[in-house]
């Protein structure tokens, strides 16, 4: 069957290019994020307290710098214009405008979205997407929520909105955006209400359009303007976006909604107790509705304007609202064609998975990978920060404290970013993160592999990567540092793709040998092959702040040394790939090799290995020259396994024709399998590996049903601690939050079990499988007795991540935990939340819950199963 949606997605040209250049289904898409308030880029204050700085009491009433937020909503992919739903249910004192959480400091286990939201649907070039959301029928506790979590301490549950008994006797709202294009300019909007209650109720839904404030700032912006075209149309005038209007259809009762007006700039009144720049300021729509003011501009005209509905609906009834933003109105905008549109883009996205869907997918499988690539599309965000003007400050604003120009992100100032990025989460984490884009690229390459391209050629850019080579880690801390994984996705992206992009395995692979020198000369202070890194990700399953040591000590991690042998590796296999088509890499070639045997020297011949434990550790080196070995068991320990090529030995002679540092092959390193002889490169022998895998494999230890605990559950009755002169370190299991505050109060960032490296443990499986494949039999679990290829654990562990979303004989899915609303409501149980990070023993949901990165890799696993699969 023919598949349109591969069409508009093939049609992507270079990266360079942009978006919209390339396509112009992508000028519209889902790139307005859930919050904008309490980030980086809107914290102007001394101390760099975002979260205080923008709090959600002035998301209302201030306008934004950066970027804007909304519900369920769209904008242009320069964020020019924004579309999204608002609603009011006649007893909340504020509009719903945006998706209210707690910050990482009012959070008993950090930040945390206190609402229930989801992701359903979406195409990658947004021509179909659905959006849902539940929004109580009682005044909504936001109040209750703050002090409720502020009663908990660390070792008790989160307080969640559902515990408030806002959702008790049914009584709240459903309601469902759907998105569909009839051509990249002529987006449909259908937005469906249903009453879940008991009794007839009232909502008010507004559906609202706005321009970004670009104007407020200084320089030359000018201000842009909506204006009634008639009872059912708003003129949308932007020097840039070219003829637009917004148009509606009339109510269920028949009758043309009112039209209200304000402008998007700040009530300085309300905030600041000064005059606002403008008569009706942004919270004008709210004052009106809300309280009845006089707030709205009578000549109906402005920067931010709505049509106001107000649905009775009587219970279990579901009404319809239609709107429609194209470049003119049309008196038959509304007819027959505007629901076979719906109809058709709906169609096309059942066949666009269904053509993703392996032979014998589940159902089940198959909605767990269409859920979670939508999460993935709907991830997909404007992101805009301009650093030398944010640490500067705006000509048409007060200047920042001074004490921001040596703070966060000072060293930064040639970034410089204004385009669509990948996010984690669009309200919890609505910036990049460098290996989260990596993880995320790997399972877009599925969807659209020429966005999953721009997204790892994006950070290699000018205006992200810094001139010393580094690669910005994320937004609260651009110093910081991700694990190097880039060079990892591009392969993969590379090989789902069909192993025939060069061009773009040669432009990645330029910057980021660029990216490993800087590595190489930054950290590694010691110059002796083994690397620090600080956080890299992996803190709170630690004893110490990785990248907050005592004055004169020195960390030699395990992790980070591990990291760059692997990225050593994969460098090697783009340049050996990248060869075969240009010699003059050959020397390339050789070069990643002889510095991947420096590292395995460095790391076979140091105590980062404990013989008597088989596990390697972290080394804390003391001012004084003592070595104090960081005995944890931890996921810190089982990265170097990552580090570990197999290949055919002839092969392996090819590469390494001009080396020195392998000039002799260590005999256990030669593999014979099937009537040929392999070489296992890796920074762990196989003598290491082979202690090392009976730890990951103990379901007493790391492996838990559902898939790798990132701390082994032996220091449940093994706590670890280590007293140094001032201060004392420890560590012990904790199957779900973390109850430490060490990291700056965000105690939950990192769970027992995280996706991300299940999935490259996985995938390291399923490599060594590829060369091996029955001929290695490895014990599984472990003291079982059992003993199975590499390829076949690898398929044991995906099943095991999958089942965390799968329903059990007793109707329950895991990954939902103890809420009995989430698992049994039909209103609720199929719409899947993809949870951070996992309980260590049930495999319970926890952090933020709408983390369609990483978690989103799920989807991945549902689209490239392992050989394996039964």
């Amino acid at each position: 069957m023919k598949n349109p949606e591969r069409e508009r997605v093939a049609s992507f040209g270079r990266p360079e290019d942009g978006l919209c250049a390339s396509s112009p289904w992508y000028l519209w898409g889902p790139y307005l994020s859930e919050r904008a308030w309490g980030t980086v880029r809107e914290d102007y204050s001394e101390g760099g307290t975002a979260w205080e700085a923008f709090p959600h009491d002035h998301a209302r009433s201030r306008a934004y710098r950066w970027n804007e937020d909304g519900l369920g909503g769209i904008s242009d992919a320069e964020q020019r214009a924004c579309f999204a739903l608002t609603m009011w249910n006649g007893e909340d004192p504020i509009l719903k405008e945006r998706i209210f959480g707690l910050t990482g400091n009012e959070g008993n286990h950090g930040e945390d979205a206190k609402e229930y939201w989801w992701y359903l649907d979406a195409l990658p070039s947004h021509a179909w997407m659905r959006w849902r959301y539940h929004y109580p029928q009682r005044e909504f506790p936001y109040a209750d929520l703050v002090a409720g979590n502020a009663r908990r301490s660390r070792d008790e549950p989160e307080y969640e909105l559902l515990d408030t008994g806002a959702f008790d006797d049914d009584r709240y709202w459903i309601v469902e955006a759907d998105y569909a294009k009839a051509d990249p300019t002529d987006v449909m909007v259908r937005i469906r209400v249903t009453n879940a209650g008991p009794e007839a109720s009232t909502m008010h839904l507004l559906p609202t359009i706005w321009f970004r404030n670009t104007w407020a700032w200084g320089g030359d912006g000018a201000r842009p303007r909506l204006a009634t075209t008639g009872p059912d149309t708003i003129g949308v005038e932007h020097e840039s976006l070219g003829p637009l209007v917004l148009q509606a259809a009339p109510g269920p009762d028949g009758t043309m909604p009112p039209q209200l007006y304000c402008d998007n700039d700040t009530n300085a009144g309300r905030l600041y107790g000064s005059q606002s720049a403008v008569a009706y300021p942004k919270d004008g729509i709210n004052d009106h509705v809300v309280h009845g003011a006089a707030t709205v501009n009578p000549a109906m005209e402005g920067t931010k304007a709505a049509f106001w509905y107000r649905l009775t609906v009587q219970p279990g009834e579901t009404v319809h609202v239609s709107l429609r933003l194209a470049p003119e109105a049309d008196p038959k905008a509304f007819g027959p064609g505007f629901d076979r549109t719906l109809r058709q883009r709906e169609a096309e996205a059942d066949t666009f998975y269904a053509d993703l869907a392996p032979e014998g997918t589940s159902d089940e499988d198959a909605r767990i990978m269409r859920q979670g690539f939508a999460g993935m599309i709907w991830g997909k965000q404007f992101y805009h920060y301009d650093v030398d003007r944010w640490l500067a400050g705006d000509p048409g604003q007060p200047p920042p404290p001074p004490g921001r120009r040596a703070g966060r992100n000072a060293g930064w100032r040639h970034l410089d970013a204004c385009d669509i990025m990948s996010m984690p989460d669009p309200w919890e984490y609505p910036w990049f993160a460098a290996w989260d884009s990596a993880f995320h690229a790997v399972a877009l390459a599925h969807l659209d592999p020429a966005f999953a391209k721009y997204q790892l050629i994006l950070l290699c850019r000018e205006w992200f990567q810094h001139p010393n080579g580094a690669i910005p880690a994320y937004e609260w801390a651009f110093d910081d540092l991700n694990p190097p994984v880039q060079a990892w996705a591009a392969l993969q992206v590379y090989d789902i793709d069909g192993r025939r992009d060069l061009a773009f395995l040669t432009r990645v692979f330029s910057k980021l040998v660029l990216n490993f020198t800087w590595w190489v000369n930054r950290e590694d202070a010691e110059g002796n092959n083994l690397f620090e890194g600080g956080f890299l990700g992996l803190d709170n399953i630690g004893p110490i702040d990785r990248s907050h040591l005592p004055p004169g000590y020195l960390l030699e991690q395990s992790d980070a040394t591990a990291w760059m042998a692997f990225y050593c590796l994969n460098l090697l296999e783009m340049a050996r790939e990248l060869a075969a088509h240009n010699p003059a890499l050959d020397d390339l070639v050789v070069k990643f090799l002889e510095h991947f045997a420096l590292i395995t020297e460095a790391m076979q011949s140091n105590d980062l290995w404990d013989e008597t434990d088989g596990f390697f550790y972290d080394m804390l080196r003391g001012p004084d020259g003592s070595s104090t070995p960081l005995r944890v068991r931890s996921m810190v320990g089982v990265i170097p396994l990552f580090a570990t090529k197999t290949m055919r030995e002839e092969d392996f002679q090819r590469v390494r024709r001009f080396s020195k540092s392998f000039a002799d092959i260590p005999e256990e390193q030669v593999i014979p399998a099937g009537g040929e002889r392999f070489v296992a490169v890796g920074v762990a022998g196989r003598g290491r590996v082979r202690r090392v895998l009976p730890h990951l494999f103990d379901e007493e230890s790391f492996l838990s049903p559902y898939g790798l605990r990132a701390l082994s559950r032996w220091h449940a009755g093994n706590p670890f601690s280590v007293q140094l002169p001032g201060w004392t370190a420890s560590v012990s299991y904790e199957p779900a939050e973390s109850s430490t505050g060490m990291f700056g109060g965000n105690s939950n960032w990192r769970g027992p079990l995280w996706m991300p490296l299940n999935y490259l443990v996985l995938r390291t499986l399923e490599d060594y499988d590829a060369n091996l494949g029955e001929s290695v039999k490895i014990e599984y679990p472990t003291g079982s007795g059992e003993h199975r290829s590499a390829g076949e654990i690898a398929e044991d562990l995906r099943q095991r991540l999958l089942s965390l979303y799968r329903r059990g004989e007793d109707g329950r899915r895991p990954a939902y935990g103890w809420v009995d609303r989430l698992q049994h409501d039909p209103h609720w149980r199929d719409n899947l939340l993809f949870f951070e990070y996992f309980h260590g023993d049930n495999g319970a949901g926890l952090g933020a819950m709408h983390q369609t990165g990483w978690t989103g890799l799920l989807a991945e696993l549902v689209a490239r199963p392992t050989k394996h699969r039964a």
